[in-house]
């Protein structure tokens, strides 16, 4: 293939506008045969697949991460000075440790992704396309320009694409223009990627995919878009304030230790090792983990995560905005009651409805009214023998109908000022009907006038049948259990705002809904929102008559106050206020635009599966909460523990490879904390670091006098020589550090639930029991008595108590503070609002 074929496919197809047919087939060197296999080939191998690009980062880089970086570079340092000082033992553990943590932690991770991955190529779309002279379904990735493509009704449109041989098409392209109305197209005309065939069936040429289609070109725009996460500037907060704690106590030791005299390099190897030990080696893996089993629960859920951080996001979430149709409705029109003007009974309405209807050409309106009949086999009696369905322009359907004895007549439905024009109307007659549409409009139904007409005497207005879209059967019951759980919802729709009030009303959503534009500094929504206005965005309950690039300043106005917001959404136009959101919902049926720019994609509809995921993402935060405790008590404990009693005693009190195999068996067990059982809270959770940092702080202290009261003990009171001592601390460490974590898990007393799950259980259990091993059987250490073993646990047990105790004494205090800082600032917010701001919120 030239170069010069190459070039066209980056113009797009907007090159092939203004070319005829057979001019658009010679450019694209293709013709009404499509291509052979191998034509596809060399193309799919110059062009590329037809889909928008993904990130994919190799395996042996995802390897690697796990050994690259400060922490790895730490522990990796400390093996070269364990070889240099000939210490094999310390150098074989520090390996060990090294491959465990990398290993697990990766290999969670590719499990995960490989799951992940799977559950995505469900959502491939497929195209059908002629190939060496057959029509064949192949996977819409595989298209290239020059394909002959098939496209009909309900059909996504694969690619860009000229329109060759057919009648015509109705395609709705809202997904990329916003458009509410399907846009027709004939023979010649232009297809965009990912827009929606309404109806019709045409035979068209590929002219650009992939990124070069239109679609591809606006997806690039939500490139700028994006939000932080929360969690990794959590991880790097406390990974930052760890290492900056164990450098500042290292410091001082090797200056201390110097002056004293020891060996720089048996010095500088020991205080690695305690850098190591202290640091949470395991900390971004066990973080990493727990989320990607998390997405695996999600994805049972029907909820595939594409960003693995937007589970934490997730569970932080206080603010929904949702679109209205397909998420909150069903998404399908329903007849309401029949307004009867020259119609007898309301089965008459329905009927001529239905008869001026067509049940193969699916479209929403027509289904409506055939389910509507209370005994569909009537249509049985008559024959359509003409039909001519709705266009934009007529705004109206009409058929000729002929009855079984020979009776012709005909039928007419549309929009209802059409019909009445249509029958000619006036005066107290169109008065009456006029008031009857305009009754419906402000309940937020749509309305059709229904006509027929007989021989020669002119056309009839039967009455007026309401349409709307209802309410979906769990959308009141979900929305219930969002605000149980913290989490107001915002309504977001294109239908205005007395279909929105009204469907709003139905849900118990509460009726405060602006016109986006009313709210807006411009009508892009680029510019940002006023004070005012973004005052009113958040006290709003929904907002109607929403273009696309609209939602992007809804939801970086609720976030400039402090909200995180979750946004739902569908089309290319979505995409940057998905990528803004810190959770964004791509949902049923969304356009590939929509999925890659949203961190959660739903394979069911409804928002049921949204309350379910923000469950989970609270359980998956709360077990990340615990392990976070527990890792920086127990990093404050030990890093202390070892400077100040060699500062004091100016000897070791645990040796190099105890220290090394304290780190190993505290984390391969934590390994197992993303299966344990963790409480839903029933508000949204985030990083509260001045929280978090309490509770660990108060803990850290507690295991200190822990570790020294026992040390003390040891030495100076039962006077234990030090190399028993050391033994006697290294068990300590273990026993200790577990029943710690068992405290941190929950912000609830030990014996109430939710209780450790089995794997976590078993896992401490066989660490406890390797632990007592070695200090039994003198693996690596010098051994000790079974009375010592019983008289440490005895010992550790009584302290886990003591620290349960401090621990709920803690969060009461903490809370307490939290409540009276909340209460100030809100008064104080309150105070500082203008009269007018107060007055509107306390009659909203």
């Amino acid at each position: 293939m030239s170069d010069k074929q190459s070039e066209r496919q980056t113009d797009g197809a907007n090159a092939f506008a203004s070319l005829d047919n057979d001019a658009a087939l010679a450019k694209l060197d293709s013709s009404s045969d499509g291509l052979s296999e191998d034509q596809a080939r060399q193309r799919l191998d110059q062009y590329g697949a037809n889909q928008l690009s993904e990130q994919h980062t190799p395996l042996w880089r995802v390897l690697l991460s796990y050994f690259w970086g400060p922490i790895p570079g730490m522990i990796e340092i400390a093996a070269v000075l364990s070889a240099v000082n000939a210490d094999w033992d310390s150098l074989a553990v520090i390996v060990a440790m090294l491959i465990i943590n990398g290993g697990i932690g990766f290999w969670q991770e590719k499990s995960a992704a490989d799951a992940l991955a799977s559950l995505k190529g469900q959502l491939a779309l497929k195209a059908r396309a002629l190939r060496d002279g057959t029509w064949r379904e192949i996977e819409a990735a595989l298209l290239v320009p020059g394909d002959i493509v098939r496209l009909r009704l309900g059909d996504v449109v694969p690619a860009d694409v000229k329109l060759l041989e057919g009648d015509y098409l109705s395609i709705d392209q809202s997904a990329l223009t916003g458009e509410s109305l399907p846009a027709n197209k004939k023979t010649g005309d232009l297809a965009y990627s990912s827009t929606l065939i309404k109806e019709g069936e045409m035979v068209a040429v590929v002219c650009a995919t992939g990124a070069h289609t239109a679609f591809g070109k606006t997806a690039k725009l939500v490139e700028s878009a994006g939000a932080t996460s929360h969690f990794q500037r959590a991880v790097l907060h406390i990974g930052n304030l760890l290492i900056i704690s164990a450098g500042a106590l290292s410091a001082l030791l090797v200056g201390v230790e110097i002056a004293r005299g020891m060996p720089v390099l048996e010095l500088l190897s020991f205080v690695l090792i305690v850098v190591v030990a202290s640091i949470p080696v395991a900390l971004p893996a066990v973080l990493s983990v727990t989320m990607a089993l998390g997405a695996l629960a999600l994805s049972r859920m029907k909820a595939i995560v594409a960003r693995l951080e937007s589970i934490e996001e997730m569970a932080g979430v206080d603010m929904l905005c949702t679109d209205k149709t397909g998420t909150l409705t069903q998404n399908r029109l329903t007849l309401g009651e029949p307004t009867l003007l020259d119609a007898a009974e309301d089965d008459d309405i329905v009927l001529y409805g239905a008869l001026a209807s067509r049940a193969e050409n699916r479209d929403a309106i027509d289904t409506a009214i055939i389910e509507a009949l209370p005994d569909a086999s009537v249509l049985k009696h008559y024959q359509q023998t003409r039909f001519k369905p709705f266009d934009p322009t007529h705004k109206r359907t009409e058929a000729s109908i002929q009855t079984q004895d020979g009776t012709e007549f005909q039928v007419s439905k549309g929009a209802p000022q059409v019909i009445f024009e249509l029958c000619a109307l006036s005066g107290e007659a169109l008065t009456r009907a006029q008031k009857i549409v305009d009754s419906a409009a402000g309940r937020g139904f749509r309305t059709l006038g229904v006509a027929t007409s007989r021989a020669d005497d002119g056309w009839h207005c039967l009455g007026i049948l309401p349409l709307y879209d209802p309410p979906r059967a769990d959308s009141k019951q979900t929305l219930a259990n969002a605000r149980a759980h913290g989490i107001a919802v915002k309504m977001i729709t294109g239908d205005n705002t007395a279909i929105a009030r009204e469907i709003a009303r139905d849900l118990d959503m509460g009726t405060n809904i602006h016109p986006a534009s009313a709210l807006l500094m411009d009508e892009s929504g680029q510019r940002g929102v006023s004070a005012e206005a973004a005052q009113a965005i958040e006290d709003a309950d929904g907002f109607a008559e929403v273009f696309p690039e609209h939602k992007f300043a809804i939801v970086k106005a609720l976030q400039d106050a402090g909200h995180i917001v979750a946004m739902t959404g569908d089309g290319v136009n979505d995409a940057p206020a998905l990528k803004q959101a810190e959770v964004g919902i791509a949902v049923s049926g969304a356009t590939d635009a929509a999925r890659s720019a949203a961190s959660l994609i739903l394979t069911a509809p409804g928002l049921s599966v949204i309350i379910g995921a923000v469950e989970e993402a609270r359980r998956i935060f709360e077990r990340m909460m615990s392990y976070t405790i527990y890792r920086i008590s127990m990093t404050l404990s030990i890093m202390v523990f070892v400077v100040l009693t060699m500062l004091i005693y100016n000897s070791y009190p645990l040796t190099t490879i105890m220290i090394i195999l304290l780190a190993l068996l505290d984390d391969i067990p934590i390994m197992t904390i993303a299966w344990d059982n963790a409480e839903t809270s029933q508000r949204p959770v985030r990083w509260q670091m001045d929280r978090l940092l309490a509770i660990s702080s108060v803990m850290g202290a507690l295991s200190l006098a822990q570790s020294f009261g026992l040390y003390l003990l040891a030495r100076d009171v039962f006077g234990v020589a030090l190399a028993q001592t050391q033994t006697m601390m290294f068990l300590a460490f273990i026993a200790g550090g577990h029943l710690l974590l068992f405290v941190t898990r929950s912000r609830h007393p030990l014996w109430r639930p939710p209780y450790p799950s089995w794997q976590l259980f078993t896992a401490i259990v066989g660490t406890q029991i390797t632990g007592v091993c070695f200090v039994t059987f003198g693996w690596l250490m010098p051994s000790i008595s079974w009375a010592a073993i019983g008289l440490i646990w005895l010992y550790e047990i009584a302290w886990m108590m003591i620290m349960n105790f401090a621990k709920l004494g803690t969060y009461r205090l903490v809370e307490q503070r939290s409540r009276h800082h909340r209460r100030f600032l809100g008064v104080l917010t309150e105070s500082l609002q203008p009269a007018a701001t107060q007055r509107r919120r306390r009659d909203s």
